[in-house]
């Protein structure tokens, strides 16, 4: 299949600094949309990527799955989208289309779902790459339509930080008079609140950090429980309807799932790998409470979070970087040093 040379920012190994390079997009095929990137959200998972923190890395790799941008070029088969167009791209690009899942609007469990990067191209025959990068070529049915009023680089993070909290948010029917708690101030945790808050929940932040108390009231806590104090734990016990653990390493559970009201849940979005330590089934059985797991979102279920952030004017808080900068953003992300997503202006590649 025909190609073009873009220029991009990934790595060659799990131990090399991101580098521009050079990859191949794909020509628009009937359905597809070419989108000329002008923000790229920096997510965790990212990191992760492309140090092979999972395992699973093929190289070269580009990262990048929270894409805002402006539609180039149209497939002659596209009727969703126009060049000119503000769009956006989250964390997939495809999927089987046929599964339960898939007709379900559940790509994301679909069992073929195809990642903006680390995933398979079958135009090309090669790996995806995601968002460090000019331009991306993504099926019309894959790309999401972005909110006029809203701040392009403030919305990139919705893509993933956002979807990964709203999801559960909706399937566990959060809404006005829901208890909501959030583990963990950052990229996840500082959108949970703002999302729960605007659908009228009552909203409480666990932080292990007393400095974190005001910047929590300030995104739409009502409350912060400082985790360490077994006062104000206590104060807390059997209260909420759901929890969003939004922290990225292995960390006890248990603390928090006593603060589960009876048939509660507790919703790990944050983490991916064992527990440490277990989990005590106790308080679980005795209130029917439950740890459950949650991805991001579907496609629809994006746009609907796209759609909502327009209406209450909800974007990321965010800090703006120029693609040259991102090894000193990733070393920063592991110290936590960043209120509270990066997002990448990708004016600086092209440069």
């Amino acid at each position: 299949m025909e190609s073009k040379v873009v220029k991009a920012y990934g790595t060659a190994s799990a131990e090399a600094d991101l580098k521009q390079m050079n990859i191949n997009r794909r020509s628009v095929t009937p359905k597809d949309v070419e989108i000329d990137i002008h923000y790229c959200g920096v997510c965790h998972s990212d990191l992760h990527f492309a140090r092979n923190d999972w395992g699973m890395t093929q190289y070269p790799v580009v990262p990048g799955h929270e894409i805002v941008g402006t539609v180039t070029k149209i497939g002659s088969g596209v009727s969703k989208y126009k060049v000119g167009d503000l769009v956006a791209v989250g964390c997939l690009v495809d999927s089987c289309r046929t599964c339960d899942n898939c007709k379900d609007d559940l790509e994301q469990y679909c069992p073929q779902w195809v990642g903006t990067y680390g995933g398979y191209d079958k135009h090309l025959d090669s790996p995806t790459h995601g968002g460090y990068s000019e331009t991306i070529v993504v099926d019309e049915e894959f790309v999401l339509r972005v909110p006029k009023n809203l701040d392009q680089a403030g919305i990139a993070p919705v893509l993933c930080a956002g979807i990964t909290t709203w999801s559960p948010l909706k399937h566990w029917k959060v809404g006005k008079n829901s208890k909501v708690a959030v583990v963990g101030l950052g990229g996840l945790g500082h959108m949970a609140i703002k999302l729960a808050d605007a659908l009228g929940a009552h909203v409480t932040l666990f932080s292990r950090s007393p400095n974190k108390v005001k910047d929590g009231l300030a995104l739409g806590a009502d409350q912060v429980i400082i985790s360490t104090d077994e006062e104000q734990m206590a104060s807390v016990m059997g209260h909420f309807d759901v929890i969003i653990d939004t922290v990225p390493y292995a960390h006890d559970l248990n603390p928090y799932i006593g603060t589960l009201a009876t048939n509660g849940t507790l919703v790990v979005v944050g983490y991916l790998g064992p527990l440490d330590p277990m989990l005590v089934t106790v308080p679980m059985i005795m209130g029917r409470r439950s740890v459950a797991g949650s991805l991001i979102g579907g496609i629809a279920e994006t746009q609907e979070l796209l759609d909502f952030c327009g209406k209450h004017n909800i974007t990321s808080d965010i800090e703006i970087i120029k693609i040259q900068d991102i090894n000193k953003a990733y070393e920063r992300m592991l110290k936590s040093d960043v209120q509270y997503r990066f997002v990448i202006d990708m004016k600086s590649l092209k440069a």
